[in-house]
């Protein structure tokens, strides 16, 4: 499977493996099987053509990718993550430096929008489906919980508004009442994007810095967008995503990764291991 791909990928670049000063690799977070692939393979091109073998972390990876749109960002600056497994703000005070500020206490908003998708019958993945239908809805028309957003920490918890969500639909049900499905997408995806853009702003306050990122396939919301874009601006505060095909996961954010660790002199050892559960920050070098 790897070996077409990778000679796709040089084919549509015009470039060989004679042109690659590195092979960058995901070392981690993520599924071991998967890692073990990607890693096996890049170790294998590494040692074969006599390569430097770089390991990146997703996390960071998925915040680089702004860089690629935006080739001025420069930290330091507030990343909001958020994906289907990760819901983060990490301050980044300099490239490689990452201070975790906040993070999900149960759910990741991408589970949540998951879960919300199946339960109303939407189909997978959720997160789309439910973008494209809240625009046909009332953003009002349910008052779902805004979890923890009066709260000064900046951590997220989004089982509650999933419980909330379940409940209404469960009562509905009961009643043999038709379910208002762009409502119930508008009216759920506000109260998940209230507590983002409130929770992102206020950790941009702490820190004083004037710059916000988004990062990570949900960062791909149009929703989300167009409120964290009014709030900033209303905040006199830069704002900074990815285009819509570096939000989800892709080997353009890998390689901006890669190239940041290349320069500062960082290597992967050929007997490395993956790292399902790397924390954002710990060193992956000489692993």
């Amino acid at each position: 499977i790897i070996n077409p791909v990778l000679d796709e990928a040089l084919e549509q670049a015009g470039m060989g493996f004679g042109d690659l000063d590195a092979v960058a690799v995901t070392i981690g977070p993520g599924l071991v099987g998967a890692l073990l692939m990607g890693l096996g393979a890049a170790k294998v091109i590494s040692y074969v053509k006599k390569l430097p073998l770089v390991g990146v972390d997703h996390i960071e990876a998925h915040i680089y990718s702004n860089f690629v749109n935006h080739p001025d960002l420069k930290p330091p600056f507030v990343a909001l993550v958020v994906s289907g497994g990760h819901t983060m703000l990490v301050y980044i005070e300099k490239y490689g430096s990452y201070e975790l500020m906040g993070q999900t206490l149960d759910d990741s908003v991408g589970e949540a929008y998951d879960k919300v998708a199946a339960f109303l019958g939407l189909g997978y993945p959720g997160g789309p489906i439910i973008d494209g239908l809240a625009k046909e809805g009332d953003t009002k028309a349910i008052r779902f919980p805004r979890a923890m957003i009066g709260k000064g920490e900046l951590n997220f918890s989004l089982s509650g508004l999933k419980t909330a969500v379940l409940n209404y639909v469960s009562r509905l049900k009961l009643e043999s009442q038709e379910l208002p499905l762009p409502d119930l997408a508008a009216s759920f995806q506000a109260a998940v994007v209230d507590v983002l853009v409130s929770k992102t702003l206020r950790a941009a306050r702490q820190k004083g810095v004037e710059k916000i990122v988004l990062a990570g396939g949900v960062a791909a919301n149009s929703y989300l967008r167009q409120r964290m874009t009014e709030a900033t601006r209303d905040e006199d505060m830069d704002l900074y995503y990815p285009n819509m095909l570096l939000c989800t996961d892709n080997a353009i954010m890998i390689a901006v990764s890669g190239y940041y660790r290349f320069i500062a002199g960082e290597r992967l050892s050929l007997e490395a291991n993956p790292i399902p559960n790397l924390r954002l920050g710990q060193s992956v070098e000489s692993l």
